[in-house]
């Protein structure tokens, strides 16, 4: 039996790890640092957390690890869930040792961010578990499982997840649902004793993910009320579940979504659940700017300097017309693009969406000399080239399936029902996945491409491998995360865009492989405004793909003026969208003089840090980005109802120094201006939080820009 405890503390959250035993190691307390935590003070803090049982239950309290044990006293969720046959279906898990911080640990150890690794099996022999528990430098928890079979006989993985202890207090749940075209729509309902389960069963994250799941105290917002989140890293079938037991335990957890049959270990195999990532906070916005810190950490960091681009999605569709596609080119130079993107039609038969789709060649028909000269045209422009790819999927029209019908993921002799007229390619097995890579390494190696958008348009239904139908959704996605990472090993500065019908592919395992996200097909700004509000909850600005949109959008028919959709569009990775060959000459001037106002401050609005105001409701959006120095700040004040919304008496800044005088400035005014606004205003970061100023009254789907600087 283990004797160790261990205190993780870093950028203002203690988490505390009691492996006292018996059993796996439990989160004691996760929460707001605690100073001094010294030996005494968390042996004090662990016998008073100690728990009574009720009437009728067992003689001591259940010990709720980290992965819930049944055989505790537990009766909520199971973490591991399994067996051999009907055998050791519920695990007594011992741990046999524990390291932190790299050394093993008896006793009590602390100390600033870092890891702890536990080693445990079972009483038979038969499973070995590892858990590894990280606090990291930004205050973010993390924590995943791998579970090993150590016997002949084989072990049946049900399910697999891991939960983080919440307090009394936060009784209120915030996730999201959704879906294509609106993504990430915010609900809120209460934690009630029993459990809020999210299955997502789709093969991909979804438009209708749960996300984030956060529990906090009853009406928190962005800026106060204590929140405590989970999110799970994975990009496939995967839960998310918030839980309260009659005892009054709350937890938070998630994992994988096995499928039946999915995972079985043979001897000294082994299955590895996501990480599930856990972050604290006073207010939504400290629980997203931890999560923004550590994708900023990533060795792949993107940074804030990145490159505007325009994609011909919207602008041509299928028509690929080389003099028009190079007109698109010089007018988006011109205007500033540094980046210029080839979407689908370039492959194959594929005219229109009923074809083509797997056979990963030029088409000769359309580009007789190749992509060469389109692509000449652009570097001499000065920009990127990008091109799209969907590697995962397949026409049942196309080369690809006429040679390889045994490649489509099928549960049974009958393909699944279609979905945009496409199949699902097996991945999994080894010759489709040499197949699609060489293609792509082809078309890679032949061309001078910077960026690939890398789409993935349909839900993974019936995903079986033939000829039997054993399902196959992990392998897959274990696939297309190495299928990433062989891309990028071949070519390492290649940046990759993950798009799913828009925002259907967006969690931190994808982001490990990836340098942006595509936030919805739908790019009218109205939507879009909700859309690049709640998407950057887990993702920072840089990350969000983020484009000006054609006056009329294409999706809602919705018109806005270029105003309107420029500043909505700033606030991301900022693209163009729209055919500029059908644009008046005032346009392309306006465009450029947006671009421009994002090139002088990209280095504030991709690299800020997120703030959302609370108090004006839906009607007005207040959002924006302060430097992480707090020398300066870029704020938006947005207008949603209609016909006219009312606009607040005063407009609040947070997020700036108290004690600073700040010049705050206001950016592109429109409507009815109040009195100051022709001047430049001096006020402290307190004043400008705490009274705020008086704001002009605009018409609906407008945005009012100020810049504050120290």
């Amino acid at each position: 039996m283990s004797d160790a405890f261990v205190a993780l503390t870093a950028d203002g959250v203690t988490v505390l790890i009691d492996a006292v035993g018996p059993g796996l190691p439990v989160i004691a307390y996760w929460g707001p640092a605690l100073p001094g935590l010294d030996e005494p003070a968390a042996r004090t803090l662990l016998l008073l957390g100690e728990g009574v049982t009720g009437s009728n239950a067992q003689d001591l309290p259940p010990r709720v690890a980290i992965v819930p044990e049944h055989r505790t006293g537990w009766t909520g969720r199971p973490g591991l869930r399994g067996s051999a046959a009907g055998t050791g279906w519920s695990p007594a898990l011992q741990i046999n040792s524990l390291r932190a911080y790299g050394d093993e640990v008896r006793g009590f150890a602390s100390g600033g961010p870092g890891q702890v690794v536990v080693e445990a099996g079972d009483e038979s022999g038969r499973l070995a578990l590892l858990v590894e528990i990280e606090l990291l430098p930004g205050g973010l928890l993390r924590a995943r499982a791998t579970v090993t079979n150590e016997h002949d006989q084989p072990y049946g993985v049900e399910d697999l997840v891991l939960s983080f202890p919440v307090p009394a207090e936060a009784a209120e749940l915030l996730d999201f649902a959704g879906r294509h075209n609106l993504e990430r729509v915010a609900q809120r309902a209460p934690l009630n004793t029993g459990l809020h389960l999210r299955e997502n069963r789709r093969g991909r994250t979804g438009a209708d993910s749960a996300y984030v799941l956060h529990a906090g105290e009853p009406g928190f917002g962005f800026a106060r009320g204590r929140v405590w989140a989970v999110h799970t890293a994975f990009s496939g079938n995967h839960t998310h579940y918030a839980e309260r037991v009659w005892s009054g335990e709350q937890r938070l957890g998630g994992g994988e979504l096995l499928l039946a049959g999915e995972v079985r270990l043979a001897r000294g195999e082994s299955y590895a659940s996501p990480w599930i990532y856990g972050s604290h906070g006073d207010g939504l916005d400290e629980v997203a700017r931890r999560f923004h810190r550590h994708l900023r950490s990533r060795d792949r960091a993107v940074g804030s300097e990145r490159p505007v681009s325009l994609n011909v999605w919207e602008a041509v569709y299928f028509d690929h017309d080389l003099d028009r596609l190079v007109a698109l080119a010089e007018l988006a130079a011109g205007a500033g693009a540094e980046r210029y993107v080839l979407d689908d039609g370039w492959f194959g038969s594929r005219r229109d969406d009923t074809s083509g789709l797997g056979d990963w060649v030029v088409s000769p028909d359309v580009w007789p000399d190749g992509l060469h000269p389109l692509i000449d045209r652009v570097k001499q422009l000065g920009m990127q080239f990008g091109l799209w790819f969907e590697p995962e999927m397949v026409n049942p029209d196309s080369e690809l399936a006429r040679e390889h019908p045994e490649w489509v993921m099928t549960a049974r002799a009958d393909w699944p029902v279609e979905s945009r007229r496409q199949q699902v390619l097996n991945l999994g097995i080894p010759a489709a996945y040499d197949h699609v890579k060489s293609q792509m390494l082809a078309i890679l190696e032949e061309y001078a491409i910077d960026y690939i958008k890398w789409d993935h348009n349909r839900d993974l239904i019936d995903a079986g491998t033939q000829p039997g139908g054993e399902p196959g959704v992990h392998e897959q996605t274990l696939a297309f995360y190495r299928l990433l990472d062989e891309l990028r090993a071949a070519h390492p500065r290649l940046e990759i865009e993950s798009c799913s019908s828009g925002g259907g592919r967006v969690d931190l395992e994808v982001l490990e492989r990836t340098d942006r996200v595509w936030v919805s097909d739908n790019i009218d700004p109205h939507d879009r405004q909700h859309m690049l509000r709640w998407t950057g909850q887990l993702v920072p600005p840089e990350l969000l793909g983020s484009h000006i949109a054609s006056g009329r959008s294409h999706v809602t028919g919705r018109r806005h003026d270029l105003d309107f959709r420029a500043g909505t569009a700033i606030f991301g990775h900022l693209g163009i969208e729209w055919d500029l060959t059908s644009a008046a000459p005032e346009e392309i001037d306006a465009l450029g003089e947006w671009i421009a106002f994002f090139k002088q401050n990209r280095g504030l609005l991709l690299a800020g840090d997120l703030v959302r105001m609370d108090g004006y409701g839906d009607d007005v959006l207040v959002h924006g980005v302060v430097a992480p120095d707090r020398s300066a700040a870029l704020i938006a004040m947005v207008t949603m109802a209609s016909p006219y919304p009312d606009p607040p008496a005063r407009l609040r800044f947070r997020g700036l120094d108290p004690d600073r005088p700040y010049r705050l400035r206001p950016l592109r005014p429109t409507g009815i201006a109040p009195p100051w606004w022709g001047s430049e205003a001096v006020l402290s970061g307190a004043a400008l939080e705490h009274a705020g100023v008086a704001v002009p009254r605009v018409r609906p789907d407008q945005v009012v820009l100020y810049r504050a600087d120290a």
